[in-house]
């Protein structure tokens, strides 16, 4: 984390690379900052972009004694989106949610600052959010005929709150509290939320059965939709995590190569069945976006912000979109290179078995 006080002594790996008088491919290779000694990392062990005290490094680099960080907690240290979920006992994967709270969306620091910076919480919000708990008043009910009375972006937010209080809550409870309606909105976020926590537990029980994962979490088996909903979202949520690693380490290759933003990349189900993520290019690039979709592979897009677009049968074609690579996973060499050469790629994906 980064300690209270210490953010302006913040040093990107970019940073470290300055310093070093070494271009960034060349420490990404080298990894110097993996010898023995050297100070350790003050970001997450897990997250993606590597963060270090620039007085420690300065002071390895020059044979001096490496300075001591604060190690009290304190209310102004930022924490990333691995140690805020640690704080709040949930998945990392599940604060994506989280952090749609109004107040943690408008307290987050972005580290450097910048679009491409790593978010950050204070401390003291992350632990506000944690001891908030909406109760019937919260929501204020819903009036007979109204729609939901709360902003869409919230929603989850708001049930992942009430799923924490009582994982076998109904939907009916929930769209009282919260004043939305029961069906679709508060069943299928019930649903959603509770089918990204089974394939959580999943994922670190592994050969653990679906159903035997919801019992474990306390999800009611006597509420027969809302499980078997449940149980169709972990699959789907499985499924589309077998993909993430590949598709994160191509982001951060496009990232390295200086034609990308660097992102968590998010992988998203437009039709509720296939997989899609986006990778936004940077402003100067003749393409907005790289998407990639389970069935088509790499294409560009032309809208940065929403380059998936809708859900559609058939795959995305018109001016300035061109499929990109051989096969659904091109190696991250052979997307860069057909980025960069606007004579590459089709109008149309090629055909997969």
């Amino acid at each position: 984390m980064i300690r209270a006080g210490r953010l302006q002594h913040v040093q990107t790996m970019s940073d470290l690379a300055d310093a070093l008088g070494k271009k960034l491919v060349t420490v990404r290779n080298q990894k110097p900052y993996a010898a023995e000694g050297h100070p350790a990392p003050i970001s997450s062990p897990s997250a993606r972009n590597q963060l270090w005290d620039a007085e420690q490094t300065k002071a390895y680099y020059a044979g001096e004694p490496i300075p001591e960080l604060p190690q009290v907690d304190d209310d102004e240290d930022l924490l990333d989106r691995h140690e805020a979920a640690e704080l709040l006992s949930i998945a990392p994967v599940t604060w994506n949610t989280y952090k749609k709270d109004p107040d943690l969306a408008a307290g987050v620091v972005l580290v450097p600052a910048g679009p491409k910076g790593t978010e950050h919480w204070p401390r003291h919000l992350v632990l506000a959010y944690k001891n908030k708990r909406p109760g019937k008043a919260a929501g204020g009910g819903r009036p007979t005929g109204s729609g939901d009375m709360i902003p869409r972006d919230e929603i989850l937010p708001r049930i992942a709150e009430l799923l924490d209080a009582d994982p076998a809550v109904k939907g009916e409870y929930v769209a009282e509290t919260l004043g939305i309606t029961f069906r679709p909105t508060a069943q299928s976020g019930l649903a959603t939320l509770r089918g990204r926590r089974i394939a959580d537990l999943v994922e670190k029980q592994p050969g653990l059965d679906l159903k035997d994962a919801a019992r474990q979490l306390g999800y009611p088996a006597t509420q027969v939709q809302a499980d078997s909903m449940a149980i169709a979202v972990a699959e789907r949520e499985l499924r589309a995590r077998k993909d993430q690693p590949y598709l994160q380490r191509t982001a951060d290759f496009l990232a390295a190569a200086g034609i990308a933003q660097e992102v968590q990349v998010e992988m998203r189900q437009p039709d509720g069945e296939h997989v899609a993520a986006a990778v936004p290019l940077d402003t100067d690039q003749p393409a907005a976006a790289v998407v990639w979709d389970s069935r088509y592979g790499w294409r560009t897009a032309t809208s940065r912000r929403h380059p998936i677009g809708k859900a559609t049968d058939t795959p995305p074609e018109g001016e300035g979109i061109r499929y990109l690579g051989s096969g659904l996973r091109p190696e991250p060499e052979e997307l860069l290179a057909a980025l960069r050469d606007g004579r590459k790629g089709t109008k149309r994906p090629h055909p997969t078995p």
